[in-house]
């Protein structure tokens, strides 16, 4: 096993820092450049492809079953994305910090225990859900008990994706999401026939299912459920800070959407939803970034560690220029292409398009100097931001809430990502300061 570098370590050997580069690799940074400019396109069509098949299901399910069942829906959307969380803190984020360009051999060992991890996680978390959702029955009840089948499926499908862009393979993980597309298509069909919350579920992670199967053809890998315990305890220094920082933020969000219903209503749950899917097309490019830049960060810091900060600062720039660009692009949609789109659903999220264009625009800045924290491996660090974060935009939005209903919960979470990145990139600097620090102090004793 590679050595597990701990928060303030080098993870760049000095000899690698210190060798001159040979007259007859002065194309080197070019050839570099270009590989890395090749892994953040296949990052960014992966997410197109992924994004476009979740703006696609939420779409249908809008106007198939309108603003309160679609209020449902979104609450088991939201209840997945902390389940997700959960899974790749402790299956894939260690994987994609320790085994990003590693040799294939430990690349194949670490993606049979971490992809078990996720198995595993998704069966557990599915039974409690399974269980839960027939303790509650109606609607919200059958949609929950529908989401723990499926949970497994869902959870291995995306543990592929990361397996892979560890690998640099995004090309592979592209072609995992369109599987998962092209299967998306006939369960859909079925699900608008029988028209219920609970088919569009089940639709939704069968269809996944179907990826999850495929990813194990693609990498001749089958997950080994029996070493998840062995990964989660030779990777715990790691995977239990990424385990709480993740469902920080997935817990916040699912915070606010309950917190939300219970104060305005469900079906301002699904005006929230019906935003986030206005803004569906930048989310798709800020998520594809994200499959990638932990492994791109990691990749600077071996190869050039004093380029990173201008990695991140360039990363999380250009998310953010992007975001409010597109944002401004939304205010000039015609109320009647929007009612088309999402037909009931577009009175109330055209109104959100500024609040929640400048909350992304915050967020997709702290993703730089996120990237860059667990590249170095400050995971103490990048806990304390994200708790931080997060507390913000659970309070930003219920305070919001409470105060001037769905509105001004868009307005609080706003201003909460804006804060949150700040402390992000606060951190990031502390972390470079003390790793020169470290650098220095080795190199003088």
């Amino acid at each position: 096993m590679t050595p597990v570098p701990t928060e303030g370590e080098e993870t760049t050997a000095p000899a690698a820092q210190e060798a001159p580069a040979a007259p007859e690799e002065d194309t080197a940074p070019r050839a570099a450049k270009r590989a890395v400019l090749g892994r953040l396109s296949w990052g960014l069509a992966d997410q197109a492809a992924s994004s476009v098949s979740n703006f696609a299901v939420g779409i249908y399910v809008a106007r198939s079953l309108g603003l309160a069942a679609f209020g449902v829906f979104s609450l088991a959307w939201v209840t997945y994305g902390v389940v997700l969380s959960v899974s790749r803190g402790l299956a894939t984020d260690p994987l994609v910090v320790r085994f990003s360009g590693v040799p294939e051999a430990s690349w194949r060992g670490a993606v049979a225990r971490s992809s078990g991890t996720a198995l595993g996680v998704g069966a557990a978390v599915g039974a409690v859900c399974l269980a839960v959702g027939l303790g509650l029955g109606g609607l919200v009840g059958t949609a929950f008990a529908c989401l723990g089948v499926v949970l497994p499926g869902l959870l291995l499908q995306d543990a592929w994706r990361y397996a892979f862009f560890a690998a640099g393979t995004g090309r592979k993980a592209f072609v995992n999401d369109v599987v998962w597309g092209v299967a998306l298509v006939p369960a859909m069909v079925v699900a608008a026939r029988v028209g219920s919350v609970a088919a569009f579920v089940l639709a939704w992670g069968v269809s996944a299912a179907v990826a999850a199967a495929y990813g194990c053809f693609q990498s001749g890998i089958r997950p080994r459920l029996a070493g998840a315990r062995e990964w989660v305890r030779d990777h715990r220094d790691l995977g239990y800070r990424y385990l709480v920082e993740n469902t920080c933020v997935s817990g916040a969000s699912q915070l606010r959407a309950y917190g939300l219903g219970a104060i305005v209503g469900v079906s301002a749950v699904g005006v929230v939803r019906g935003a986030e899917l206005l803004l569906g097309p930048f989310l798709a490019v800020l998520m594809g970034l994200s499959l990638v830049t932990v492994a791109e960060a990691a990749r600077v810091l071996r190869r050039a560690p004093h380029r990173l900060g201008v990695f991140c600062l360039l990363l999380g720039g250009v998310q953010a220029v992007a975001a409010l660009l597109w944002g401004a692009a939304l205010l000039l949609v015609p109320d009647g292409l929007g009612e088309l789109v999402l037909g009931d659903v577009w009175e109330g999220a055209s109104q959100l398009i500024v609040p929640a264009t400048l909350g992304v625009a915050g967020a997709g800045l702290g993703t730089g100097a996120a990237a860059g924290l667990r590249a170095l491996g400050a995971a103490r660090r990048s806990l304390r931001s994200q708790l931080f974060a997060s507390a913000c935009y659970a309070a930003g939005g219920l305070g919001g809430a409470a105060l001037a209903g769905t509105v001004g919960s868009a307005w609080g979470v706003a201003a909460a990502t804006a804060c949150g990145s700040a402390v992000w990139w606060l951190h990031l600097r502390s972390a470079l300061r003390e790793r020169t620090h470290s650098i220095r102090e080795v190199r003088t004793s």
